[in-house]
């Protein structure tokens, strides 16, 4: 067996990954207040907010607002994700770190969702690729249904490769494979990594795994052994899949923190501060948190 990485950025995107998919509108203080309760906890990196058209993600139109008001520490990095040059200019004005590109491994999710090829996708992003590296910002591309798709079923290793060779060329410092229906296995998840690996470097690629099937912590625990060290995740599994009634969206930070210190893997984040914050934020919508370990840890605290 492969040696496990020492140490893992975990990203953070319960405020803009986790939130765009409440359909009750959350306010702008309570953003503020999450995004300072998870810079306190240690994250190097959290995705705060989301510069697209308030028709498409009406939980998004406070964003500006949100980066305005957020206490910021030095050294932390606040992503917002920028579909296009107006929202690259509002994530600009607004102080983002980096900016967040995406585009599909799958043809007909690409189609489906945004009417064109994957190519005509990523071309797109040109000009926001180029004016992110001209103003010093950090560019990160996402590749979602990089494990299978809602209309296609499967999605061939070679697709994967040619989209993270795609965002290789646009310039992102980071790269994003992504399980967005949560479909993925071990064995698949060790097999897009490995791929992804020949395209990219390894230390540049990160794993976006939901939970729909209850295989995210098996799929990192299978892309640590390919060398994997970032993952994202979100603060008590906030996020739903829109693609299957019901299920949970990204595996829960608590639980990815948990399994990290068993594994004695560092990742200079307080899980005691996060599982207040998941409290908080679950207390605020009104259920109970989606993260198993967060509400196991807060019922060992009451008992």
């Amino acid at each position: 067996m492969n040696s496990l990485p020492k140490q893992v950025k975990i990203v953070e995107v319960g405020p803009r990954d986790g939130l765009q998919n409440e359909k009750e509108s959350v306010p702008a203080e309570i953003k503020i207040e999450l995004v300072n309760r998870l810079t306190s906890a240690g994250f190097r990196n959290i995705e705060a907010a989301s510069f697209v058209s308030p028709k498409w993600v009406p939980q998004m139109a406070t964003s500006k607002e949100v980066m305005a008001a957020i206490e910021r520490k030095p050294g932390v990095i606040y992503s917002a994700l920028t579909p296009n040059m107006q929202g690259f200019e509002a994530a600009l004005a607004a102080r983002a770190d980096e900016v967040v590109i995406f585009g599909s491994a799958s043809e007909a999710f690409s189609q489906k969702n945004i009417n064109c090829s994957i190519a005509e996708s990523i071309a797109r992003f040109e000009g926001v690729a180029k004016a992110a590296k001209d103003n010093g910002l950090r560019l990160r591309g996402s590749i979602s249904c990089a494990f299978g798709c809602p209309y296609q079923g499967d999605v061939p290793l070679d697709a994967v490769a040619d989209v993270v060779g795609r965002m290789r060329d646009l310039g992102c410092d980071e790269i994003d494979i992504a399980d967005t229906i949560g479909v993925a296995t071990p064995r698949k998840t060790q097999a897009v990594m490995e791929r992804a690996t020949r395209e990219f470097r390894l230390d540049g690629l990160s794993g976006h795994f939901h939970d729909t099937y209850g295989q995210a912590l098996a799929n990192i625990y299978a892309s640590l052994e390919v060398g994997i060290a970032i993952y994202h995740s979100s603060v008590s599994g906030l996020g739903g899949c829109p693609y299957a009634k019901g299920a949970t969206g990204n595996v829960a930070t608590e639980d990815v923190l948990y399994l990290m210190q068993g594994l004695g893997i560092d990742t200079g984040i307080d899980l005691d501060i996060v599982v207040d914050a998941g409290q908080f934020i679950s207390q605020f919508l009104g259920r109970k948190g989606a993260s198993r370990a967060g509400n196991a840890i807060a019922a060992k605290r009451m008992s």
